[in-house]
C-alpha cells in the first residue's frame, strides 16, 4: 500500500510536472516531487534493493530440490564399457559370456536417457540462517533508501536555494549598475555646473565599470547553479531561473539541542540500516557456526539406455541418503573467524556513525541558530546602510560631501544587502542541513520551506 507521502510524489511528478513545462512556475515542493522520481541516485538505491531481493531468493534455493536432465551418446569397445551397456539396455544374452565377446566385444552404440535429484533433508539449519542474513539485509537496504530519499531533497533544497540566492545577487548587482550609473550621470552633470572636479567623474566611471563587472559575474553564477539544480533534480528543465519562487525569510522551529539528537539516533535511516547490517552479520556467525554440523542429503536419479536413438530401452533408479560430517574443517574454521571478525567491523562502524552523527547534529544546529543571529544584524544594517545612502546622496546633491563619501556608502549599502541574503540564505539551508542530521528531511517537511 501506498503512504500518503508516495501518492503526493505521484501525483506531482505525473500531473504537475507537465505543467511546469508548459507555465512558468517551478516551487521547490514540486522540484522535490520530481526529483525523487527521477534522480539517478534513487535509481542506484532502488537497484540495490533489487539487488538484496535477488540474494534473499538466492538464499532459498537450498530449500529447493536440484533436478538434472541429461542425455548422452557413447559408443566404444571398452570390455568393460560394453558388459555394462548391454546390461543396462537389457540386452544381454548367453553368448555375450563367451571369452572372446568378454574380452574382444564388437563396438557398442549406447543412447541413455537420465533424470537425477538431490535434495538437502537436513544442514544443521545452516539454509535457515543464511535466509535470515539475507532478509535483514534486504531490510537493511530499503531503509538506507529512505537516506538516499533524504539525500536527494537536501541536494535539491541546495541547489534551488543557490539559484535564489544567485538570482538576488543578480538584482543587487543590477541595482548597484543603476545606482553607478546615476551617480556618474550626476558627478557629470557637476562637472559640467561647475560644481565638481574632473576627477569625480572618473572615479564614477571607475566605479561603473567595476560595478558592470560583477552584474556579468552574478549572471553566470546564477547559470551555473540552474544546472546544479537539473542535475540535483535528474531532469533537464524547460524553464529558466526567473521561473523559480523568490529567495524570502523563513521562521523554522527547532527543538533544544539534546533532543535534536535524540531525534537524529531515532530517526536516521542510515543508523538503522547499520542496526539491520549487524543484526544480519549475526545470522551469519551463526550459520557459519551450523557449518560444523552433521548434513544429510537425498539424491534419486532414473535412467534408461538403448543401441539406437529410437530402439528399444532398458530403463534403472537408484535412491538413497547420505550422512556427511567434515572431521576436519580447517576451511569452516577460517570462515566462521571471518565473519566474527566483520560482526565486530560492523559493530565498531555504528558506534562511529553514531559519533558522527552528534557531530553532524552539533554543526548543524550551531550553524542555524548562528544564521538565525546573523540574519537579525544584517537585518537592521541593511535598513541602516539604506538610510545612510540617503542621506549622503542629499547631502552631495547639496555639495555638502565628497563623491568619495558618496562611493563609500554605496559600498556600505550594497555589502549590507548581500549580507543581507545571504543570512537568509544561510538560514534555509542550515535548518535543511538540520533536518538532514536528524534524519526528518522528508517530503512532507517541505511545507516548513513555503
Amino acid at each position: 500500500m501506498f503512504s500518503k507521502t508516495r501518492v503526493a510524489i505521484f501525483l506531482t511528478v505525473f500531473l504537475v510536472s507537465p505543467l511546469v513545462a508548459q507555465q512558468s512556475g517551478l516551487t521547490l515542493q514540486q522540484a522535490v516531487a520530481i526529483a525523487l522520481e527521477k534522480s539517478p541516485a534513487r535509481k542506484l538505491a532502488a537497484a540495490d534493493i533489487a539487488a538484496a531481493e535477488a540474494g534473499l531468493r538466492q538464499s532459498k534455493a537450498p530449500l529447493l530440490p536440484q533436478i538434472t536432465f541429461s542425455e548422452n551418446v557413447t559408443r566404444g569397445d571398452d570390455p568393460v564399457y560394453v558388459f555394462g551397456a548391454k546390461l543396462r539396455q537389457q540386452m544381454f544374452q548367453a553368448s555375450d559370456f563367451a571369452l572372446n565377446s568378454l574380452n574382444r566385444p564388437t563396438p557398442l552404440n549406447n543412447f541413455s536417457t537420465g533424470f537425477s535429484g538431490r535434495w538437502i533433508a537436513f544442514d544443521s539449519l545452516h539454509t535457515r540462517f543464511q535466509i535470515k542474513r539475507a532478509a535483514l539485509l534486504k531490510q537493511s537496504a530499503s531503509v538506507s533508501a529512505g537516506r538516499t530519499s533524504q539525500e536527494v531533497i537536501y541536494s535539491v533544497i541546495s541547489a534551488y536555494e543557490s539559484v535564489l540566492i544567485a538570482a538576488r545577487k543578480v538584482e543587487v548587482a543590477k541595482h548597484a549598475v543603476e545606482t553607478a550609473q546615476a551617480l556618474h550621470d550626476l558627478s557629470r552633470n557637476r562637472v559640467d555646473a561647475g560644481l565638481a572636479v574632473d576627477s569625480d567623474v572618473l572615479s564614477a566611471k571607475v566605479d561603473l565599470a567595476t560595478r558592470q563587472q560583477e552584474l556579468i559575474q552574478a549572471r553566470g553564477s546564477i547559470q551555473i547553479a540552474w544546472v546544479e539544480l537539473e542535475a540535483a533534480m535528474g531532469v533537464s528543465l524547460p524553464a529558466s531561473p526567473d521561473t523559480l519562487e523568490q529567495l524570502s525569510e523563513h521562521v523554522f522551529t527547532t527543538s533544544p539541542f539534546a533532543d535534536e539528537v535524540e531525534q537524529a539516533f531515532k530517526n536516521r535511516p542510515d543508523l538503522k540500516s547499520l542496526a539491520l547490517q549487524i543484526s544480519a552479520q549475526k545470522a551469519a556467525v551463526t550459520g557459519a557456526k551450523s557449518e560444523f554440523g552433521p548434513r544429510v542429503d537425498a539424491f534419486g536419479s532414473w535412467q534408461t539406455d538403448r543401441s539406437t536413438f529410437a530402439g528399444t530401452a532398458g530403463n534403472n533408479w537408484i535412491a538413497g541418503a547420505e550422512v556427511r560430517v567434515d572431521l576436519l574443517p580447517f576451511e569452516k574454521r577460517v570462515q566462521l573467524q571471518q565473519e566474527k571478525t566483520t560482526l565486530i567491523r560492523a559493530q565498531a562502524g555504528e558506534e562511529f556513525a553514531r559519533n558522527k552523527i552528534r557531530v553532524e547534529v552539533s554543526r548543524a544546529y550551531f550553524e542555524h541558530q548562528s544564521a538565525g543571529k546573523m540574519l537579525e544584524v544584517a537585518r537592521s544594517t541593511m535598513a541602516q546602510a539604506a538610510e545612510s545612502l540617503r542621506i549622503l546622496h542629499t547631502r552631495y546633491d547639496a555639495g555638502l560631501v565628497t563623491l568619495t563619501d558618496v562611493l563609500r556608502a554605496e559600498d556600505a549599502d550594497r555589502e549590507s544587502q548581500s549580507s543581507y541574503w545571504q543570512a537568509v540564505y544561510r538560514t534555509v539551508l542550515s535548518y535543511a542541513a538540520l533536518r538532514l542530521a536528524t534524519g526528518t528531511l522528508t517530503p512532507d517537511e517541505m511545507v516548513n520551506f513555503q
